[in-house]
């Protein structure tokens, strides 16, 4: 097996002008994001991506057939010529992160991709009742509009800058003369949150200047809440009682 391998599903109609990248990360808000657009634009698969650099397992379907982990390529048909970089993880090693990215990169300009936007969650460590949208971009020309898409600019968050695919696509593609925009929605980090992604698809949509129907995700983001509800009221339960008992 290749350190990294590429398999297409089909050869025509497979370039882009713009990857969207929504691996998994804090709160699942990318992963949540690009396949949800995937979902509603119907987007079709057009490659698998293997690597030594994902963790060592495999993955059990519904139906008992095990599969290797692996990330995937797709790609919305019709004027948009969206791709969308999705799948089940990001790399084990720094090294991994590095050549994945510019493996992810060297794919994009083969297709013929000119901006990148990569999708991912702001951990804030505490629920979050508005979401912001935080952002940022290779190249000062793309300030103007991402701001006006709603999106924010802050120079101190996130602190530690952006780790993995969402920060590395940015600065090395910036190398290569990409674009690039990151954008990353504000979530406890405790959760999956949909709500998160549903401000950042809000973001997303305007920069692209399209429209995608969000109601099965804003759905999941009430589901969500009656959830985190329920812990409240678990825990407010549980403080209760130690009280009583203490006292």
């Amino acid at each position: 097996m290749d350190d990294i391998s590429i398999d297409f599903l089909r050869d025509e109609n497979i370039n882009g002008t713009t990857l969207i990248e929504g691996l998994p990360g804090i709160g699942q808000v990318g992963k949540l994001v690009a396949e949800h657009m995937i979902h509603e634009m119907d987007a079709e698969k057009i490659a698998e991506i293997h690597s030594i650099y994902f963790p060592p397992q495999v993955l059990i379907e519904k139906d008992g057939v095990a599969r290797l982990v692996n990330n995937e390529i797709y790609r919305c048909d019709g004027e948009r010529e969206l791709l969308f970089l999705v799948g089940d993880y990001q790399s084990t090693s720094s090294e991994g992160h590095y050549l994945l990215s510019s493996f992810y990169l060297d794919i994009a300009e083969e297709l013929g991709v000119r901006r990148v936007i990569t999708l991912g969650g702001y951990g804030v460590g505490h629920l979050v009742d508005k979401p912001r949208v935080l952002a940022a971009v290779n190249h000062s020309r793309l300030h103007a509009g991402v701001a006006q898409a709603g999106a924010v600019f802050t120079q101190d968050e996130p602190g530690g800058g952006i780790i993995g695919a969402s920060g590395l696509l940015l600065g090395m593609g910036a190398l290569r003369g990409i674009e690039g925009i990151c954008l990353m929605g504000e979530t406890s980090g405790y959760l999956v949150d949909p709500k998160s992604a549903h401000s950042l698809l809000e973001v997303l949509c305007a920069i692209l200047q399209t429209e995608v129907d969000t109601t099965r995700l804003l759905e999941r983001a009430e589901e969500m809440e009656h959830l985190v509800e329920k812990l409240r009221t678990t825990e407010q339960a549980k403080s209760d009682e130690e009280l009583n008992y203490i006292g």
